[in-house]
């Protein structure tokens, strides 16, 4: 399960990161909805993923489990163990919502492009 779950996360991560370029209308209207819906539930879930809240509660029985280090901290954990990026919470925070904001801007782009009939 845990793999599966973390298979969820890399898909949502590779959406989040290459959405943007969608050819098509429909993919891009989806795209500069789920960017910011997807900061929304990690602000209103204080900065922790509904994905990992339900591996906690399949696992433990609860929605929040204080022995999972990824809990609120999957690109954190992803970032260090991964890449060998070491970063506190707050600033790995800014760095998400820079980069989240800058994808946004440009799935919202590519949409108003691909609309105005400018993209190939």
């Amino acid at each position: 399960m845990g793999q599966i779950l973390f298979a969820l996360h890399v898909v949502f991560l590779l959406y989040a990161v290459f959405g943007w370029l969608a050819p098509w209308r429909d993919v891009l209207v989806f795209y500069v909805i789920f960017l910011p819906a997807l900061v929304l539930q990690w602000r209103v879930n204080q900065n922790s993923c509904v994905l990992n809240n339900l591996e906690s509660l399949i696992r433990t029985g609860r929605w929040r489990n204080p022995a999972n280090d990824e809990e609120g901290a999957w690109l954190l954990t992803l970032a260090r163990n991964a890449l060998g990026i070491s970063l506190t919470p707050a600033r790995m925070d800014a760095l998400i919502y820079a980069v989240v904001a800058v994808l946004w801007g440009f799935g919202l782009i590519h949409l108003l492009r691909l609309g105005a009939g400018l993209n190939p």
